[in-house]
C-alpha cells in the first residue's frame, strides 16, 4: 500500500469511527428508499436541518410516496413548502415525481450517472441517492465536503471555480471506501456540519488534529479558500392591498424572477430613482402602512413596503373587470390561508391580523 493510499484509509477510517461515537437520529438515516432519500436530499438543499426537518416530516406523511406527489396539485404542493425558501426546488421536487411516476413507472433511476438526468438533482443529490439508496462508491461533495478537506489536506484552490469542484470531487472518491460508501458520506456531511464548521470550529476535539494540515499550519481560518463572491442585487417593491368587503387582490407570481407560482399582492418597482405609480381602479389614495420589511434572498435584497386601499362594494363589479384587465384575482379572506405565498408576505399578513 503506498503512502497515499495509507493516509487516505486512515482518513476514511477516522472519520467514520467519529460518525459512529457521535450518531444523530435522523427520519431518513438508514433507510433504502430512494424516494425518502431524494425528499430528505432536496429539502436539506441549502437548509438546516432543524429547519427542515418539519418538512420532511410534513411531505412523506402527506405524500408518502412518489406516486402520492406526482398526483398532487403544484399549488398544494408549493403551499406545503410555504416558509422554506428557494421555491424553484419545490417546482423541480414537483415536476421530477411526475417524471419518475409517468416516464420510468414509478421507479427510480438505480446509479449515479442515469439519476443526474432527473430534473433538480446535480451531483451531491445524485451521489447522495446513489450511496445510501444502493451501495454505489460515489462521493457526496458540498459546502462542508469542501471545508473538511480544504482545511485536512491543505488544498487551496478557490472553491467557488469549477476547478475546485472536480478536483474536490476526485479526491472525495479516492477517499470513499467500497465497503460502506453511505456511511463514509453520511460521516462526511455530518462532521463538516457539527464539527469542522465554518466559524470557531472545536479544532482541540477533533480526531483529525495531529494529521490536519490547517490546524497544524494555523490556516483553519483561512481555508477553505472561497474569492468569488455573489453579486447581490438590491430591490425595493411597494404592494397595494386592496381590498372591496370581505375580497382581497391577489397576484400569482409569473416564470423568470422571483417566487414563481406564489401568490403576492398587485406591486411596483422602483426604476432605481422612484416609484412610477401603478394604475389603480379607484381615484382614492391609498393609505401607507408605516411597517417596512426587508428580506434576504441569497442574490438579492428585497426591501418591502405597503399601502392599503379599500374599494367600495357597489365598485366590486368595476373591480373585477380591472383584475381581469391587470391579470390579478380575487380572494376572500377566509381562502387567503390556503394560498401559496413567500415568507415575506406571510409575515406582512401576520402583522396585519389578516
Amino acid at each position: 500500500m503506498n503512502h497515499k493510499t495509507a493516509e487516505n484509509q486512515v482518513f476514511s477510517t477516522q472519520i467514520i469511527s467519529w460518525y459512529r461515537a457521535n450518531p444523530r437520529e435522523l427520519p431518513w438515516r438508514g433507510i433504502k428508499d430512494p424516494y425518502k432519500i431524494w425528499l430528505s436530499e432536496i429539502i436539506l438543499q441549502q437548509t438546516r436541518v432543524a429547519q427542515g426537518l418539519p418538512y420532511y416530516y410534513a411531505f412523506s406523511e402527506t405524500y408518502p410516496a412518489v406516486k402520492d406527489l406526482a398526483l398532487a396539485p403544484e399549488s398544494d404542493v408549493l403551499r406545503l413548502w410555504q416558509g422554506l425558501g428557494y421555491y424553484s426546488r419545490a417546482r423541480n421536487l414537483h415536476s421530477c415525481a411526475k417524471y419518475i411516476w409517468y416516464e420510468l413507472g414509478g421507479n427510480f433511476p438505480d446509479n449515479y450517472q442515469d439519476l443526474l438526468l432527473l430534473k433538480g438533482v446535480g451531483s451531491y443529490t445524485a451521489s447522495a441517492i446513489a450511496s445510501f439508496a444502493y451501495g454505489e462508491a460515489k462521493a457526496v461533495v458540498d459546502g462542508n465536503v469542501f471545508r473538511v478537506l480544504a482545511r485536512y489536506f491543505g488544498i487551496e484552490t478557490d472553491i467557488a471555480t469549477g476547478k475546485a469542484k472536480k478536483q474536490f470531487e476526485t479526491l472525495a472518491d479516492e477517499l470513499i471506501p467500497q465497503s460502506n460508501p453511505g456511511e463514509f458520506n453520511q460521516a462526511m456531511m455530518d462532521f463538516g456540519a457539527r464539527l469542522c464548521v465554518p466559524k470557531n470550529p472545536d479544532c482541540e476535539i477533533c480526531p483529525l488534529k495531529s494529521s490536519c494540515f490547517a490546524f497544524q499550519k494555523g490556516l483553519v481560518k483561512e481555508l477553505p479558500v472561497k474569492i468569488n463572491k455573489t453579486k447581490v442585487r438590491e430591490r425595493n417593491l411597494h404592494y397595494y392591498v386592496i381590498q372591496c368587503g370581505q375580497d382581497y387582490v391577489w397576484n400569482k407570481r409569473k416564470a423568470g424572477d422571483i417566487w414563481e407560482g406564489l401568490h403576492d399582492f398587485p406591486l411596483e418597482e422602483n426604476n432605481g430613482i422612484s416609484f412610477q405609480g401603478l394604475s389603480l381602479p379607484t381615484s382614492e389614495k391609498p393609505q401607507s402602512i408605516p411597517k417596512n420589511y426587508r428580506h434576504i434572498l441569497s442574490h438579492q435584497k428585497l426591501n418591502a413596503s405597503f399601502s392599503k386601499l379599500d374599494i367600495p362594494t357597489e365598485k366590486y363589479l368595476e373591480l373585477t373587470q380591472w383584475c381581469e384587465e391587470e391579470g390579478y384575482f380575487l380572494v376572500s379572506e377566509n381562502e387567503i390561508e390556503s394560498l401559496a405565498k413567500p415568507k415575506l408576505i406571510v409575515n406582512f399578513l401576520n402583522d396585519q391580523g389578516i
